[in-house]
């Protein structure tokens, strides 16, 4: 992919990161998170950009659709949406996931905001029924919404893993968010997913 240069983006961006302690950066030092290392990522790459931390650990996408009002302002111009992976660990009905998301993109898209929907794999441990919603859910969000969608936050560490067991070493000891080396993976993956989005 030829990335763009920096007179094509001459202007600067701001871009509000929505999402749960995989946005916020649970576990690390404020530096390694996935906001400050995606928007360093984005202007090594000639893009003037500002990643606005909206993640909230534990956060649902039912408090995502909740709060996503006072976390818009109108400098803001472009918003990835990361959120369901805490409705999964509680088993939360995916119907009711993916209204709240609903909810959030069909906002977004009254405010003309450009939107990249960042998935999360659905769960095995609570069937095989359960799992093929969740993952379908966020494909057909995206395609009613004609947004971009990015399947997996993941994708980065099980690309380069090559498993999910394999995986594990880029997590903290809790087996579930990132460590510093992990995020790199995550953000050097869905950095061009990101520039495809900017306005």
């Amino acid at each position: 992919m030829v990335l763009l240069t920096g007179a094509a983006r001459a202007e600067a961006v701001t871009i509000l990161a929505l999402g749960d302690s995989l946005t916020a950066g649970y576990g690390l030092p404020q530096d390694d998170g996935y906001v400050p290392q995606l928007e360093a990522w984005l202007n090594k790459n000639n893009v003037e950009a500002t990643v606005i931390n909206g993640g909230v650990s534990g956060d649902t996408t039912a408090g995502g659709a909740a709060r996503l009002g006072w976390v818009l302002n109108d400098d803001i111009d472009v918003v990835l949406v990361a959120l369901g992976a805490n409705d999964m660990l509680r088993g939360v009905d995916p119907q009711e996931t993916f209204d709240n998301l609903d909810r959030i993109l069909s906002e977004l898209s009254a405010r003309n905001l450009p939107t990249l929907l960042i998935g999360i794999p659905g769960p095995t441990n609570f069937g095989p029924d359960y799992k093929q919603a969740f993952d379908e859910g966020f494909v057909k969000l995206a395609a009613a919404h004609g947004i971009a969608l990015y399947p997996s936050f993941l994708t980065g560490l099980t690309d380069v893993a090559g498993t999910a067991n394999g995986a594990l070493r880029y997590l903290q000891p809790d087996g579930l968010h990132p460590t510093a080396e992990g995020v790199s993976l995550i953000v050097e993956a869905i950095g061009p997913a990101v520039l495809d989005v900017l306005p």
